[in-house]
């Protein structure tokens, strides 16, 4: 970054960083993954304005976020079908509305990895300040009631220690999963008042895979009984995990680096204690997967009514 760059953007708020010298020596840096380039798009102009991001895995649900948040914050247009500005792309879908940016991430940690790393550098070539961006999504829940929504105090491995590990030129490097508690602390008031649902903050733990990873039975493969399964997933409760999932490690030691306020709100679809397959009805689970999206939508309406009145 331009010394100079970097004192406009410090006296209009917090900036997003990279931490990547290479990137000043690059004449267009082109990010592939969303199909836009610094050469070929007026980033600044396309996304200055954005605050807000969510994403989540999928593209349908990031649409469907979008439409939702339009209307709360009542800048829906009856005639727009909310496009896919990555439709040039076919492995992520982004949406924009207003100041609230959209983005689906795929499933599991090497494609939400991916997709931050362009998101990261597409805030920072936008100049964008003060941003605050959240994972919505879905989990299994470790003894809690099906419903309740998690929002993640620390993201824990499958050993529950709160780290996230990478092997970076043939080295393993660990990296902090701590998560802006306050903002933990302000959606977690967000759902006394909307008064819908029960809502936690406890641990997330963050596992490589969906099945054996996971301590599940109904995998291809298992090489471990009922009573294994119950202990491990017992321990994970007694170090605090409230529920898990496969994306939040790496979410949250990427937004650490790069400054970004960032919460995980995952809503628990099942309890592992008692099964490990989803068997209830598709309304159901419609109405669970709405409940991130009311919290988070909640969370930006107030605290855009609370810049709009300062």
């Amino acid at each position: 970054m331009n010394p100079k760059d970097d004192k406009r953007i410090e006296s209009c708020g917090s900036p997003v960083f990279v931490h990547n010298p290479h990137l000043e020596e690059m004449k267009d840096d082109i990010l592939y993954h969303f199909g836009f380039g610094t050469g070929t798009h007026n980033l600044p102009a396309m996304f200055g304005d954005v605050k807000f991001v969510c994403v989540g895995g999928s593209p349908w649900r990031m649409k469907s976020f979008t439409e939702y948040i339009a209307a709360e914050l009542s800048m829906e247009d009856s005639k727009s079908e909310y496009p896919n500005i990555c439709a040039g792309t076919d492995r992520y879908a982004m949406y924009k509305v207003g100041p609230v940016l959209s983005v689906s991430h795929g499933m599991g940690i090497p494609s939400i990895a991916i997709m931050l790393h362009e998101l990261i550098k597409l805030l920072h070539h936008a100049h964008c300040t003060d941003v605050t961006i959240f994972r919505i999504g879905t989990s299994g829940g470790v003894g809690l009631e099906p419903g309740t929504v998690v929002v993640t105090k620390q993201s824990m491995d499958a050993t529950f220690l709160p780290k996230f590990e990478q092997v970076i030129l043939g080295k393993t490097v660990v990296r902090n999963t701590d998560l802006d508690q306050s903002l933990a602390a302000e959606l977690l008031q967000c759902s006394k008042e909307l008064n819908q649902f029960e809502t936690v903050i406890g641990n997330t733990m963050c596992t490589l895979d969906f099945y054996e990873g996971q301590a599940r039975l109904d995998g291809a493969f298992c090489s471990y009984t009922e009573k294994d399964k119950q202990d491990y997933l017992k321990k994970a409760s007694e170090a605090g995990v409230c529920n898990i999932e496969m994306e939040s490690s790496v979410f949250a030691a990427m937004c650490k680096l790069s400054g970004l306020r960032a919460a995980v709100v995952c809503v628990t679809l099942l309890d592992r204690l008692n099964g490990d397959q989803l068997n209830v009805a598709q309304e159901v689970l419609h109405s669970y997967q709405r409940r991130p999206q009311i919290l988070v939508g909640c969370y930006i309406k107030k605290q855009l009514k609370k810049n709009c009145s300062s």
